[in-house]
């Protein structure tokens, strides 16, 4: 249903949509309180009917501020008031407006404008809060997770975090990278995580070392979220091309063991990754 509403502030007629139950309400009212006058518009100096009049009158903002919605607060077992403060008449206006614009259909700034009746869309913009589930929702959707950050599992020896073996070097990290660990424990931090130089903090999966590892039974298994670089993003989305110019701009990078990945290929000990996604066992969140 339309109902008329209150002139707008450049003194148009403001007709505004409400639900069914708010026309049933409203007639329920209209037919339980005594016939009144039309009053005069303080905006227009035309007489019109008032909603909210009693006696010829018209109800002050004060009743229903500290009468009326205190009264149905209680009622309704809510608090007089929250986080931002009492609540209020324009609260409900506020409220509504917010819910309007952070819907699952919203309305634009422009469209809620109009249905505030504002003269100008920076007083809406006081009125169309985005909501922190709004928020989320639209961080989610640009998607920076999905394109910058990727999961790998972390496997933490607890046993040498408590008995005090990490504090003096002792590896207690081991980031799976699917032929092997590596035990660097800035793992995040090292530039060749993404392609692994096999220096000396790597342990291959089918080693001794690695399988007395997997067998503890004290192990924690965690996933660690890595953020990466502009290269790395184009290796996982790019394919094989931007792998082998990874790689190559990799190459004589030291690795945190020392030596460099031309060094270390020398003895055979470099690992030409094919591809990121499955060899690395790097996933997206």
């Amino acid at each position: 249903m339309l109902a008329r509403c209150a002139h707008t502030q450049d003194r148009r007629k403001l007709y505004k949509a409400r639900r069914p139950l708010v026309g049933e309400a409203v007639a329920v009212w209209e037919a339980r309180r005594p016939t009144q006058p039309l009053l005069i518009d303080r905006k227009t100096g035309e007489r019109v009917a008032v909603l909210f009049c009693l006696r010829g009158r018209s109800i002050p903002t004060a009743y229903f501020n500290n009468t009326l919605i205190p009264l149905l607060c209680r009622k309704a077992g809510v608090p007089l008031a929250d986080a931002r403060g009492r609540i209020t008449s324009h609260r409900a206006r506020a409220t509504i407006a917010s819910q309007l614009y952070n819907a699952k259909e919203p309305m634009t700034l422009f469209e809620l404008q109009a249905w505030l009746g504002h003269r100008s869309p920076e007083a809406t913009q006081h009125y169309a809060k985005i909501a922190p589930t709004t928020l989320a929702k639209a961080y989610a959707d640009a998607g920076y997770f999905a394109r910058n950050v990727r999961t790998i599992e972390v496997l933490v020896n607890r046993e040498a975090v408590v008995n005090g073996a990490a504090a003096t070097g002792q590896a207690w990290q081991y980031f799976d990278l699917g032929h092997g660990y590596c035990t660097y424990s800035f793992f995040e931090q090292c530039p060749h995580r993404m392609a692994c130089a096999r220096c000396d903090f790597y342990v291959p999966k089918d080693s001794t070392k690695s399988q007395l590892l997997e067998s503890r039974e004290n192990l924690q298994r965690m996933m660690a979220q890595i953020p990466l670089t502009d290269d790395e993003r184009a290796a996982v989305e790019d394919g094989t091309a931007a792998v082998e110019r990874l790689l190559e701009r990799l190459t004589d990078v030291p690795t945190p063991a020392g030596p460099t990945p031309r060094r270390l290929a020398q003895s055979a000990n470099f690992i030409p990754l094919a591809t990121l996604g499955g060899a690395a066992q790097i996933e997206s969140p």
